[in-house]
């Protein structure tokens, strides 16, 4: 899909701030949150299309790609329902692609490559208008593949462009291209204006000298702007692309560096292997990695972003679209815990996802309109019969296979919840429907005054308990640190619990990519603040996604002292060595019993 990422400098960055200013446009802040991004924070899924020139059989004349089209018998249709059968609620169209030709699928007045005289793009709007379905443009910044895949010559014209332009445009050339990509965004920005927003694949310097992004938003305040694997501020999503290497290999949030509130897309294959678009091959899906990711990503709050490789006639080859019918009927099954849900264990409760017993693996999710209706969602089954992990404090009522509608045998005991004489296992996901009557013996933010050793500039230790997720503590990359509980006076005290930010993956991809997440920790309790003693739990937290919990022997005090000894991240990443920033944490007084 996309070229490698290209870090931008702070040099550039500086002589785009200050070209914008000297052209009198003011560059764009981040909006973290913001209504335009309300439809996508309540979807599912989208639907990743790949679809142009060189979709095969591949064509090098724009009539002859056309003619295919209209030919097969393509619907907008099509796409739509399939992207329902998907549980999805968007479609991303590629068409205007560095390594699909640079083929537009609308009739443009901006000449430099391929454009249909058909208007695709209109037939698809109306269309998804119809079911109410989201429609977002993907534009590429890159004209490097200009020549791949031609016997000869280039897909991009740049004496047509300079002749439209009135002077000479290579357009072969970053810059140039730049320039003949703007044009063309800015075209369909003031063509479609139902368009739901851009897929923009990576950056380009002249877009950012020239305020693109700043012009969209001032033309078209309520498109989307989503962004290839970079976190740009100006951007409302960041997308990750095909990420790999987690165990198991469908937990996809892993490889995910962006916190919550940010809305976050994880772009993968259907198929997992080979190009983004149709090459002529009838590719196997792989059922259990495919509905592993998805259900990971909705578990943490990640959008699924899944590409399916469309053929010229709009039609998906065989496996796909046999995947598609199956998802639909699996998904239609359990649909109250997929729609209307936040992951479970993040910043909207839940119990604890991940890493279970005996070998189980999954997430949870809570329902958005009724805090107390949680979901497990278990991926990997354990080796026995058993289900157990953390309850986070809320009193469970009744369990229930929600597949089959049986009830599930359950015991409460020291923080978790455990599932016993569990036989009907699902092949790729069992849920359980889980109803519980609220949260109890956890400490009020109000009973608890939290201080810290050391904390960065406006990220105090008070914004521990403030029961804002989207405020945070910030360690100052201070490492050993400790953050201190005072309750006021002498009270029980079991557990301590923390979220983490999830601002960076929780396993190291590599030297420079690491987790920023508690390493080796150390518990003290205290009467008067001064006297701590030995301390009364220590060990390492394991670097996992979602709540944390540090069970402490049953005990009455009125401090509680945790110092981090040490975090995950290696010195080899400059950014996340020592860095380590909480979101809340919170005292248990009791564990549900």
């Amino acid at each position: 899909m996309s070229t490698p990422v290209r870090r931008r400098s702070a040099i550039v960055v500086l002589f785009s701030v200050l070209a914008l200013l000297g052209l009198g446009v003011t560059p764009a802040a981040a909006e973290v949150v913001h209504p335009r991004q309300d439809w996508l924070r309540a979807a599912t899924a989208g639907l990743f299309l790949h679809w142009g020139m060189r979709t095969s059989p591949g064509y090098t004349s724009c009539s002859a790609w056309e003619n295919a089209i209209t030919a097969g018998g393509w619907s907008p249709d099509y796409w739509i329902t399939e992207a329902r059968k998907l549980h999805a609620q968007y479609l991303v169209l590629a068409s205007f692609h560095s390594r699909l030709g640079y083929g537009k699928a609308w009739p443009s007045k901006v000449p430099g490559s391929c454009a249909t005289k058909r208007d695709f793009v209109r037939e698809l709007l109306d269309a998804a208008d119809k079911r109410d379905m989201k429609v977002i443009m993907y534009m590429t910044d890159d004209p490097q593949w200009h020549q791949e895949g031609r016997p000869s010559g280039s897909w991009l014209d740049s004496a047509a462009y300079s002749r439209y332009k009135g002077r000479n445009v290579d357009i072969t050339t970053r810059d140039g291209f730049g320039e003949y990509s703007y044009d063309s965004i800015v075209e369909v920005a003031q063509r479609y204006p139902e368009l739901a927003g851009f897929w923009i694949d990576n950056d380009n310097a002249f877009w950012e000298r020239n305020g693109l992004y700043e012009r969209v938003r001032k033309e078209r305040p309520h498109f989307l702007l989503s962004n290839n694997n970079e976190d740009t501020p100006i951007m409302d999503t960041i997308s990750n692309e095909q990420k790999t290497g987690m165990s198991p290999d469908y937990d996809y949030p892993q490889a995910v560096y962006t916190a919550a509130p940010r809305l976050i897309e994880a772009c993968f294959k259907l198929p997992s292997t080979g190009p983004w678009w149709h090459n002529g091959s009838d590719s196997a899906v792989d059922y259990q990695l495919t509905i592993g990711r998805y259900v990971t990503n909705l578990g943490s709050d990640v959008k699924a972003l899944m590409a399916e490789t469309a053929m010229v006639n709009g039609k998906f080859p065989a496996k796909q679209a046999a995947f598609n019918n199956f998802l639909k009927g699996y998904f239609d099954q359990i649909r109250e815990s997929i729609h209307g849900m936040h992951g479970g264990g993040y910043g909207h409760g839940g119990l604890k996802p991940g890493f279970w017993n005996d070998g189980a693996h999954g997430v949870t999710t809570v329902a958005k309109d009724n805090p107390d209706r949680h979901y497990i969602h278990t991926l990997t089954r354990p080796s026995g019969s058993t289900l157990r992990l953390r309850d986070n404090g809320y009193r469970v009522l009744k369990v229930t296979n929600l597949r089959t509608g049986a009830p599930v045998k359950f015991s409460q005991a020291n923080g978790s919840l455990t599932l016993t004489g569990v036989t009907d296992w699902d092949q790729y996901d069992t849920v359980f429907r889980v109803d519980t009557g609220g949260r109890t013996g956890v400490y009020p933010a109000n009973a608890v005054t939290v201080t810290a050793s050391a904390s960065a500039a406006g990220h105090g230790p008070a914004l521990l308990n403030d029961g804002d997720h989207a405020t945070y503590w910030d360690s100052d990359k201070t490492t050993p640190v400790s953050l201190r509980f005072d309750l006021g006076a002498r009270k029980p005290v079991r557990y301590l619990a923390l979220n983490q930010r999830e601002d960076s993956v929780s396993y190291a991809r590599s030297a420079t990519e690491q987790s920023a997440r508690i390493k080796d920790y150390r518990v003290h309790v205290s009467e008067d603040g001064a006297n701590w003693g030995s301390p009364v739990a220590s060990g390492q937290l394991p670097s996992h996604r979602g709540v944390s919990f540090v069970d402490i022997p049953q005990t009455t005090a009125r401090h509680v002292r945790l110092e981090v000894v040490s975090t995950w991240a290696a010195a080899s990443d400059g950014k996340r060595h020592k860095q380590l920033r909480v979101d809340e944490a919170w005292l248990g007084s009791a564990h549900v019993s």
